[in-house]
């Protein structure tokens, strides 16, 4: 139960506190008519200065970039690999057998091929063969021939030689003739006198220098008489062949001037 006197107090304080709040209530309602009766006035503070004052460079900073965003790896889907069928034995047989049959002929062609270079090689080797046994006939043959060829040459050698022979001593006897025939044989006396002289001749049959005595008769006028009948006989009778000049190039000549 609420005693009187606790009664008396509640009713003051109530009534304490509705009159404050009417009194802020009539301030507030005060305050806001005259704000709308004399409205504020705003000044403006201008400050003069002699110089600008330097300014320091306005540094703008570059906005940061955004983070990019993470991209995530999205997982491939895992395909599960379906087991192979397993061979069935007859494939496998054939396989094998398949195999088998191409080793087979990989033998046989390598077979063959030896075979030909066998084959080939044996061949090479009798043509060789034949090549010698021809070069050997050859080289007999060809000794048959020389050898016939040189008894001919000996035999045609002897022949020309004999012939050569007999032509350059017919020769010289012509060339004795001669130089007799011019000789003056009533410069050589009574007697039979003998003198030798050496005459060196051109191709032509003219002399290629004096003659020269080799032996003197004695007479000295007999034996200017044969020298002079030698250079008076030029051109001296040579052979037609010049292949016996070597014979005539160099002469030991041998006189009688009597000699009939």
């Amino acid at each position: 139960m609420i005693r009187k006197h606790e009664n008396s107090d509640s009713w003051k304080a109530g009534g304490l506190a509705i009159a404050v709040h009417l009194a802020l209530l009539g301030a507030m309602l005060i305050s806001f008519n005259w704000k709308a009766a004399h409205p504020v006035l705003n000044v403006t503070e201008v400050e003069l200065w002699d110089k600008l004052p330097r300014t320091k460079p306005v540094v703008v900073e570059e906005p940061k970039p955004e983070p990019k965003p993470e991209v995530k790896a999205v997982p491939k889907p895992v395909v599960e690999e379906k087991p192979k069928p397993e061979e069935s034995k007859v494939d496998i047989e054939l396989e094998k057998k398949k195999k088998e049959l191409e080793q087979k002929e990989k033998e046989l062609e390598e077979k063959r091929k030896k075979d030909e270079a066998t084959k080939k090689l044996a061949q090479q080797m009798r043509d060789e063969d034949l090549r010698d046994k021809n070069a050997d006939e050859k080289k007999q043959l060809d000794k048959i021939k020389q050898d016939a060829l040189s008894d001919v040459k000996a035999e045609t050698d002897k022949q020309a030689s004999a012939a050569s022979a007999s032509l350059i001593g017919e020769y010289k006897a012509k060339i004795q003739a001669k130089i007799r025939n011019n000789v003056n044989k009533t410069l050589c006396g009574g007697g039979n006198p003998e003198l030798r002289f050496e005459v060196n001749l051109l191709p032509t049959g003219e002399l290629s220098g004096s003659p020269k005595i080799t032996k003197s008769s004695g007479n000295s006028t007999c034996d200017d008489a044969v020298e002079r009948a030698i250079i008076a006989s030029e051109p001296l009778p040579l052979p037609s062949d010049p292949g016996l000049f070597s014979s005539f190039r160099n002469l030991n000549l041998k006189f009688r001037p009597n000699d009939n």
